[in-house]
């Protein structure tokens, strides 16, 4: 995975905020090639995941 914006996702990976942030990323910019969004991460984190109020309504819908 490449690096968002100035932090390192494998140190964003050993934080909840973190995994979080990086969700965010895979859901409102499309996962990197070769990822996948993990459905029970998205559950898990629903309601901490600050996304579009659009993207958020869609999501549902696919969950």
């Amino acid at each position: 995975m490449k690096s968002v914006w100035d932090y390192d996702p494998k140190e964003l990976k050993k934080t909840e905020k973190g995994r979080i942030l990086l969700l965010e990323r895979q859901i409102n910019y499309g996962p990197e090639k070769g990822e996948k969004i993990i459905l029970s991460d998205v559950k898990k984190y629903w309601d901490e995941l600050n996304l579009a109020p659009k993207r958020k309504k869609l999501m549902q819908l696919f969950i």
